[in-house]
C-alpha cells in the first residue's frame, strides 16, 4: 500500500496512567492577604486544564526533551504536575489552595527564561507570580544518565507566595468587569509580569508586576478603543469611530502575542468582533467583524455572543495564525469544549448531545476538501459484565476491574472509598494492594448482608453477583467522570496532542494505515482519499471494497461469537474452524440480510485474492532483518547516554505499549473478520467471484496465512494485558548465577534498576529493559542531520517505535529477544504460559523455546519435564540465532561440536540449579552425540561418574570411571572416588571394587593418602590393609601394617598412637604367618618415612637448594623374627608409658637400647631385662641402674623411701622375708642380689659393674655382695682388689688439670708411691699363698 508521512490519518486515544496509584500531591495554601470573603451568588467558574510544553522540548539532546507542565483548576484549587517522557521526575505535583479567591478558568500562563520558570497566575481578586528554577540550571550536567530526577516544583514550598514583588490585589478600578471569565498575562522583554483583564466597557485592563530582581511600584493601565484606526492585516477595515461603548463591546476571549519590545492583544468580544491593541502604544489598531467570514442569519447578529474561542499560532516563516471559534446558539449537534490551533493544523475537542467525547483535526494546508479526521476515543469499559454459569463471579469481576487498560486506579480508589463509608482505609494502595483491598471490601460487605446461616450454592452466587455488580457499576461511574476531557494539550514543537481529563493525562497518536480504513465510519471511508491506499486506483477500490465486507461481518459478529474465537485461541484450537462455525451462526441468524450485501460487495471486488494478499502483507510484521543492538560506538559517549534515556519514564513505556495493545487488538478484530470472510468465498466457491483457478490459492495459502497472522496478534494483545510479577531481590540474585553459568548475562535482557510506579505488563517489562535502547539505537543509528539539529516529530516516532516494537514482539521473526527477557526478569510464569500459546502453530524459534520452556520448568521443579524440553532443543543448535550465542564461548575457541558445546551449557546449568539425576539422563544423551570424539567423551562420563559419586550410586560411579578414555582424567576420578568413599565410610564398596587394570593406581593412590593426612583422623593404612587382605595378598598387608606401625611410634606420641601401634606389628605378623615360611619377609618401610607425594614440594637446604635424593640407601629385610621382636618392643612401649605417663613422648620411636635406659630410669627392671634378653643387649645398664637407685635410697630420706615402693612393686620378688619388718632400701638391695644370683656371667661381669657403681659413689660394699663376688672365685682366679678411693679421684683431677707443671710433677708422685704399695702388695699376696699351699 502507498505510505507517506505527509498523509492524513485518523488517530487513537492511548492512556498511559491507568495503574498509577494516585498522585501525591504536596500541598500548599496561598494565602490572600487583603482578600475578602466570597460572595454569596458569586460566578462558579467551571473546571479547567492547560498545559506548558518547554521550548527545547522537541530538540534531541536538550534537557527539557519531552518535557511539559499541565495543570488542572478547580474552583480555588490548582493542580500543578511536571511530566517527562524520558525521566521519572520526583516531587513533581503540587496542589495550590488561594484562600477567598477563585482561578479564573484558563488563569495559568506558564512562560520560560533562561534561568527561571515562571508561572503567572489570574484569580478573581489577585495575581500571582511564582519563579521556579528552569530544568537546565537544575543539573550541573547537561548529560542527564539518571532515570529519575527531581522536578522543577521540588522545592516549592521555599517559595513566598506573599512576597510583594510576585503578589498583587486586582485594584477595584472603576469599570473592571467583576465575573470575567477570560484573561491573558505574559511577560515583557524586560522580565515584567502583565496581566490582562476585560473591562466592562470594552477595554482592558492591563497590571504590571515589575522584573522580579529589579525593585519598582506596580501599575494599571486601561486600553481603551482610540480614535484613530489603521489597517493592519488586508480585509480588515476600521469600524466607525463610536462614542459611548455598551456592554456588548466585552471580551469573550484574549490571547497575546509578543513582538520585540511590544504586545498586541488580541480580544473577541461579544459583539462578534475582533480586536486587537498595541499594548506598548496602548491604542487599538484594529477591528475586524467576524460575522463577514461566516454564513449567519440575522438573529446570530443581534444577539450578543457567548462562548466564542480565540487561539494564536505562530509561525517563523509563515507569520501569525488565529484562529476562532464562533459559537452559535441552538445551532450544531455538538459543543466545544477546547480547540488547538498550529501552523498547519487544528484540533478540537467536543461534546455531543449525548455526552460522548469527539476529537476531530485537519490539516487546512493540504485538506482542500474540508474533511475533517477523526480521534478514535478510548471506550468506557463495558456497562454489564455476562457471566456464564460455569464462571465464579469474583474472579470474572476483579478480571474486568484490574485487566489493563479498563479502569484508573483513582476510579477504583473512589468506588471503594463510597462503598465502604464509615470504615477508614488507605487509599494510597499500589495496584496489587488495592486488589486485595476490593475483594475484602465487598466480600465483607457480602457477608455483613447474609442474615441466614444455609444458603443454596445458587442463591450465593445471585448474591455474590448483586454486590459485586453494584461495586463494578461504582466504578464504572468514577471512571466516566474522571474521563470527562477538560482541554486540549498541544505541543508545536513535536506535533504531540494531549488531552486533558479531569482524573488523569491521555495521549492521541496516528493510526496505521490499516486500522485507519477498518475504523473509519462509512462517510468518511467514502471521500477516502484512494491513492492513499495504492497507486492503482483499481486496487484501492478492491481494498476499500474489502474494508466494508470485513465491516459488515464485524458488525454481525455477536459478543459469544467474539469469544468462541478468543476461546479457540487460549485454547489451540484451530482458528479456521472457529471462523467456519461463526459464519455458520451467521448464516443461520441472518435476519437483516447482512449476507446478501456482503455477497453483493464481493461482486464488486476486481481481484480479492489481490485485495486479501494485500491486506495481510501490511499486517505481517515478519522480516528477516534482525534489529541491530546497542548504539553506534561511532556516536559520542555523551550523545550515547543521553539517547538511552529517550522515552525511558515509565508513562513513555504505558503509551507505546498501548498503542501495540491498540494495534494489536484492531488486527485481531480485522484477521477474524477475513477469516470468516475467506470462509465464505470458499462457500460461495463461485469462479465469477474468485476468479479462474484462484479457489485453490484462496483456500491454501491465504487462509493459511491469515491463521497465524490472528494467532500472532492474539499472542502480542494477551502479552499486553499480562502483568509482570515483583520478584524478590534473592530470587533475582539466584537467577542471576543462573544465566551466568549460560553466560547470557551480557545480553541486555536482564533486570537493571529500574523506578516503577505502578505495575508492568510483561510487554512493557519488555519495552523498558530491552527493547526500547535497541529500537532508539536503530533509529538514530544513521541520522539524516546532525543530532543536535534533529527535532522529534511525536507522531512519527510513535509510529516507528510502535511498528519496531511489534517486530520485536512478533513470534515468526528469528530474534527471541521478549522470550529471554522473560526469562532473566524471572517472569517463568508468564513466559510459561507464551510458549504454550505459541508452540502449535509457530515453527520458528523451535530450539529456543523449547530451551526456556525447560528453564521454566526447572523453576517450577519439573526436572524430567525440563531435561525432555532441553533435548528438544538440541536438534534446533546451530539454526536459530539464541542457540548460538548459547554456545558461543568466551575465548571464542571451539573446542567440541555445536551440540555438544550446548550440552554442556546444559549440563553446567542443570548442575547449578542441583540435579544431578538430569545431569547423568543428559550426559548419557549426550554422549552417543560425542561419537569419536575422546575428549568430550571423558568429559561426559566424567560428568557422569561425578554425580553419580555425589549421589551415593558408587557401583555406578565406578563403572562411569573405568569408562573414561582419557588416563588422566581416569585418575583422577579415581582418586575422588578413593577420598569420598572414605569420608564417607563406605569401605566396603571401595574395597570390593575389581579395579581392573587400575590396581596399582589404586594402591598408589590410598598410599599417598595414607602418607599425607593425619594418622588419627584417617584410616587410610586399615583402608589399604583390607585392600590387600581381600585380595589375599598378605606380604603387601603386612607391609602396609608395618610401615602404619612406626609411623604411629614417631608421630602419634601419646597413650592411643602406642596401643595402635601395637596392633598393627601384630597385624603384620599374622600377616607373615600366612604365608609360607620362605616367603614369610618383608621390606623394611623407607627410614624417616620421607615418600615421594603428587604435588609435595622439593625439600630445600639453608640456602635454597634443592636437595638430592638419597640414592644407595640399603633395603633391608625383616623377617617374622624381627617383627616379632619389633611387636615386642611395641609392648614394652605401651607398658612403659602406662607406667609412667611422661615417657610417652620418647618412647614411641626409641631404639631396643634406648627403651632399656628408660626402662631402668623408671624402674622396670623386669621389663628391661626381658628387653635385653629378647634383643640379646647385655644386661650391664640393669644393674648399674638398680645399684644406683638403692645407692639412693640408702642416703635418701623418707619421700624417697616412699616413691622406691612404686617401681619395687612393678618388679617380681620371688622370696618373701617374713621374719623383721622390710624397708625400701632392703627390698632394693635384696632384688639387687636376687638379680646378680639369677643372671650369672662368665668373669662375674655384672658383680664387677655393681661394685664398680658402689665404690665410684663412696658406698662400702655389703657383706653379702663381697661373700658372693669371692664364693664364685677358682683356685686360679686372680683375688686383685683395689679399693676405689680418694687417691683415684685425686689423680682424676689432676690428669683434667695437666696444664699446670706442679700438678703434672704432684700427679707423678703420687703414681710412683702407689706403684711402690703395689709391689709391696704383690709380694705380701704371693707369700701368703705359698704358705697356704704348704
Amino acid at each position: 500500500m502507498a505510505a507517506a508521512g505527509s498523509l492524513e490519518r485518523s488517530f487513537v486515544e492511548l492512556s498511559g496512567t491507568e495503574r498509577e496509584r494516585p498522585r501525591r500531591f504536596r500541598e500548599f495554601t496561598v494565602c490572600g492577604v487583603g482578600t475578602t470573603n466570597p460572595v454569596a451568588g458569586t460566578v462558579k467558574y467551571s473546571e479547567s486544564a492547560g498545559g506548558f510544553f518547554y521550548v527545547e522540548s522537541g530538540k534531541l539532546l536538550s534537557v527539557t526533551r519531552n518535557r511539559f507542565i499541565h495543570w488542572k483548576i478547580s474552583a480555588d484549587i490548582l493542580e500543578l504536575v511536571e511530566e517527562s517522557l524520558d525521566l521519572n521526575l520526583l516531587n513533581n505535583a503540587v496542589r495550590l489552595k488561594f484562600q477567598n479567591c477563585n482561578i479564573l478558568p484558563g488563569g495559568i500562563y506558564v512562560s520560560e527564561t533562561q534561568n527561571h520558570v515562571i508561572i503567572l497566575i489570574l484569580t478573581n481578586q489577585t495575581v500571582h507570580r511564582l519563579l521556579l528554577p528552569h530544568p537546565s540550571r537544575m543539573y550541573r550536567s547537561e548529560l542527564v544518565i539518571e532515570s529519575q530526577m527531581q522536578s522543577i516544583f521540588t522545592d516549592i514550598g521555599k517559595v513566598d507566595f506573599r512576597d510583594p514583588c510576585n503578589y498583587q490585589l486586582i485594584p477595584t478600578v472603576p469599570g473592571l468587569c467583576p465575573n470575567s471569565t477570560t484573561s491573558a498575562a505574559w511577560l515583557s522583554s524586560d522580565g515584567e509580569a502583565l496581566f490582562a483583564l476585560p473591562s466592562a466597557s470594552g477595554g482592558i485592563f492591563v497590571l504590571k508586576l515589575p522584573p522580579h530582581d529589579i525593585s519598582g511600584i506596580v501599575s494599571v493601565v486601561e486600553l481603551k478603543q482610540s480614535s484613530v484606526m489603521q489597517r493592519l492585516l488586508t480585509g480588515w477595515m476600521p469600524t466607525a469611530i463610536r462614542g459611548d461603548q455598551g456592554p456588548s463591546d466585552r471580551a469573550l476571549s484574549l490571547a497575546v502575542h509578543c513582538v520585540e519590545h511590544d504586545a498586541f492583544i488580541f480580544a473577541l468580544c461579544q459583539d462578534h468582533k475582533l480586536r486587537m491593541w498595541s499594548y506598548k502604544d496602548q491604542m487599538c489598531l484594529m477591528i475586524a467583524d467576524m460575522l463577514e467570514y461566516v454564513p449567519v442569519n440575522k438573529d446570530l447578529r443581534l444577539t450578543a455572543g457567548t462562548g466564542h474561542k480565540l487561539r494564536l499560532a505562530y509561525s517563523p516563516s509563515m507569520g501569525l495564525y488565529l484562529g476562532i471559534y464562533m459559537h452559535a446558539p441552538k445551532r450544531g449537534q455538538e459543543t466545544l469544549i477546547d480547540f488547538a490551533l498550529t501552523s498547519t493544523d487544528i484540533w478540537a475537542l467536543w461534546h455531543d448531545v449525548e455526552n460522548q467525547t469527539i476529537v476531530k483535526y485537519i490539516n487546512f494546508e493540504h485538506n482542500v476538501a474540508g474533511q475533517w479526521n477523526p480521534v478514535f476515543m478510548q471506550p468506557l469499559p463495558e456497562e454489564e459484565i455476562v457471566i456464564r454459569d460455569d464462571q465464579d463471579p469474583r474472579e470474572m469481576y476483579l478480571r474486568s476491574l484490574f485487566t489493563p487498560g479498563r479502569f484508573i486506579n483513582a476510579a477504583l480508589c473512589k468506588a471503594l472509598q463510597i462503598f465502604c463509608r464509615g470504615t477508614e482505609r488507605n487509599l494510597d494502595l499500589s495496584w496489587s494492594e488495592l486488589k486485595k483491598e476490593v475483594t475484602l471490601a465487598v466480600e465483607s460487605e457480602l457477608q455483613g448482608s447474609v442474615t441466614e446461616y444455609e444458603f443454596s450454592r445458587e442463591a450465593f452466587r445471585n448474591l455474590q453477583q448483586e454486590f459485586w455488580c453494584k461495586f463494578y457499576a461504582c466504578c464504572l461511574q468514577y471512571q466516566e467522570a474522571l474521563s470527562q476531557p477538560l482541554a486540549l494539550h498541544l505541543n508545536p514543537h513535536t506535533n504531540m496532542v494531549c488531552l486533558l481529563k479531569k482524573g488523569y493525562l491521555s495521549f492521541l497518536v496516528p493510526s496505521s494505515l490499516v486500522d485507519h480504513l477498518y475504523l473509519l465510519s462509512d462517510e468518511n471511508l467514502v471521500t477516502e482519499d484512494e491513492t492513499t491506499i495504492s497507486d492503482d486506483v483499481d486496487v484501492a477500490q478492491d481494498v476499500v471494497c474489502l474494508i466494508k465486507c470485513l465491516r459488515l461481518i464485524g458488525e454481525s459478529v455477536t459478543m459469544d461469537m467474539s469469544v468462541m474465537m478468543e476461546m479457540s485461541c487460549y485454547n489451540l484450537q484451530s482458528p479456521e474452524k472457529a471462523a467456519e462455525q461463526i459464519l455458520e451462526d451467521l448464516i443461520t441468524n441472518d435476519v437483516e440480510n447482512v449476507m446478501e450485501d456482503i455477497c453483493s460487495k464481493l461482486q464488486e471486488i476486481r481481484n480479492p485474492v489481490h485485495a486479501i494478499g494485500l491486506l495481510i502483507r501490511e499486517m505481517d510484521y515478519e522480516t528477516e532483518v534482525e534489529m541491530e543492538k546497542g548504539f553506534n560506538s561511532a556516536q559520542p559517549l555523551n550523545v550515547r547516554m543521553n539517547l538511552s534515556q529517550l522515552y525511558g519514564s515509565s508513562s513513555a513505556g504505558c503509551i507505546v505499549c498501548r498503542g501495540v495493545y491498540r494495534i494489536a487488538s484492531t488486527r485481531f478484530l480485522i484477521c477474524r473478520d477475513l477469516l470468516i470472510l475467506q470462509q465464505l468465498l470458499m462457500r460461495l466457491g463461485d469462479a465469477v467471484i474468485l476468479g479462474a483457478g484462484q479457489l485453490f490459492q484462496a483456500q491454501q495459502d491465504l487462509l493459511h496465512r491469515t491463521a497465524p497472522l490472528l494467532l500472532s496478534y492474539y499472542l502480542i494483545k494477551w502479552g499486553s494485558q499480562c502483568l509482570a510479577t515483583d520478584v524478590p531481590v534473592d530470587t533475582l540474585e539466584s537467577n542471576l548465577q543462573h544465566l551466568s553459568v549460560l553466560e547470557l548475562t551480557d545480553s541486555g535482557t536482564l533486570m537493571t534498576n529500574k523506578f516503577v510506579s505502578s505495575p508492568q505488563t510483561i510487554v512493557e517489562l519488555f519495552f523498558q529493559e530491552v527493547a526500547r535502547k535497541q529500537i532508539i539505537s536503530h533509529l538514530f543509528s544513521q541520522p539524516k542531520a546532525p543530532l543536535n539539529q534533529t527535532g522529534l516529530n511525536w507522531p512519527e516516532i510513535i509510529i516507528a517505535v510502535t511498528n519496531y516494537l511489534l517486530q520485536l514482539l512478533w513470534p515468526s521473526n528469528p530474534g527471541c529477544l521478549f522470550l529471554e527477557c522473560l526469562m532473566g526478569n524471572c517472569q517463568y510464569v508468564q513466559l510459561q504460559d507464551y510458549i504454550q500459546l505459541l508452540h502449535p502453530w509457530c515453527q520458528v524459534n523451535v530450539g529456543s523455546c523449547r530451551f526456556m520452556l525447560g528453564r521454566c520448568y526447572l523453576v517450577t521443579g519439573e526436572g524430567q519435564k525440563a531435561l525432555e524440553c532441553f533435548c528438544q532443543a538440541a536438534s534446533e543448535v546451530g539454526k536459530e540465532e539464541f542457540l548460538d550465542r548459547l554456545i558461543r564461548s568466551e575465548d571464542g575457541d571451539i573446542v567440541s561440536s555445536p551440540r555438544l558445546q550446548y550440552y554442556d551449557k546444559v549440563l553446567r546449568l542443570l548442575d547449578v540449579v542441583g540435579l544431578p539425576e538430569l545431569v547423568i539422563q543428559l550426559a548419557t544423551s549426550a554422549i552417543t552425540e560425542a561419537g569419536d570424539d575422546w575428549k568430550s567423551q571423558a568429559t561426559l562420563r566424567t560428568c557422569i561418574f561425578k554425580h553419580h559419586l555425589d549421589l551415593g550410586h558408587n557401583s555406578q560411579a565406578y563403572e562411569a570411571l573405568t569408562q573414561i578414555p582419557d588416563s588422566s582424567r581416569q585418575l583422577d576420578c579415581l582418586r575422588q572416588l578413593v577420598v569420598v568413599l572414605c569420608e564417607r565410610s563406605q569401605l566396603q564398596d571401595l574395597v570390593e571394587f575389581p579395579y581392573v587394570n587400575l590396581h596399582n593406581e589404586v594402591v598408589a593412590i590410598i598410599e599417598s593418602r595414607a602418607r599425607a593426612v593425619d594418622l588419627m583422623t584417617h584410616n587410610y593404612y586399615e583402608l589399604l590393609y583390607a585392600f590387600h587382605i581381600y585380595r589375599h595378598n598378605y606380604r603387601k598387608a603386612g607391609t602396609v601394617m608395618f610401615e602404619y606401625g612406626m609411623r604411629l611410634g614417631r608421630e602419634v606420641r601419646t597413650l592411643r598412637g602406642l596401643e595402635k601401634q601395637g596392633n598393627c606389628y601384630l597385624a603384620a605378623i599374622n600377616c607373615l604367618r600366612l604365608i609360607r615360611p620362605e616367603y614369610a619377609w618383608i621390606v623394611q618401610p623407607a627410614s624417616g618415612a620421607v615418600y615421594d607425594r603428587p604435588g609435595a614440594s622439593p625439600k630445600r637446604n639453608h640456602d635454597g637448594e634443592c636437595t638430592a635424593a638419597p640414592t644407595n640407601r640399603q633395603i633391608e629385610i625383616l623377617e617374622l623374627e624381627d617383627l616379632e621382636k619389633e611387636c615386642s618392643l611395641a609392648r614394652i612401649r605401651l607398658t612403659l608409658a602406662q607406667h609412667d605417663p611422661s615417657a610417652v613422648a620418647v618412647a614411641g620411636s626409641s631404639s631396643a637400647e634406648e627403651m632399656v635406659a628408660l626402662l631402668v630410669q623408671a624402674g622396670l627392671f623386669d621389663t628391661a631385662i626381658s628387653l635385653c634378653q629378647t634383643f640379646k643387649l647385655p644386661l650391664t645398664p640393669v644393674f648399674e641402674g638398680l645399684a644406683f637407685k638403692c645407692i639412693k635410697l640408702q642416703f635418701g630420706g623418707e619421700a624417697a623411701q616412699a616413691e622406691a615402693w612404686a617401681w619395687l612393686a612393678a618388679n617380681q620378688l620371688f622370696s618373701v622375708i617374713t621374719t623383721k619388718e622390710s624397708s625400701a632400701t632392703d627390698e632394693a638391695w635384696r632384688l639387687l642380689s636376687t638379680y646378680l644370683d639369677r643372671y650369672k656371667v662368665q668373669n662375674n661381669l655384672y658383680h664387677h659393674c655393681v661394685i664398680n657403681k658402689l665404690l665410684s659413689h663412696g658406698v662400702p660394699l655389703p657383706n653379702w655382695l663381697i661373700n658372693s663376688y669371692k664364693f664364685p672365685l677358682s683356685a686360679t682366679a686372680p683375688m686383685v682388689w683395689l679399693p676405689y678411693s680418694s687417691i683415684d679421684q685425686l689423680l682424676q683431677a689432676l690428669g683434667e688439670n695437666s696444664a699446670n707443671s706442679h700438678n703434672i710433677a704432684l700427679s707423678q708422685k703420687i703414681l710412683d708411691k702407689l706403684e711402690d704399695y703395689q709391689q709391696k702388695v704383690d709380694k705380701a699376696t704371693r707369700d701368703l699363698l705359698y704358705r697356704r699351699n704348704l
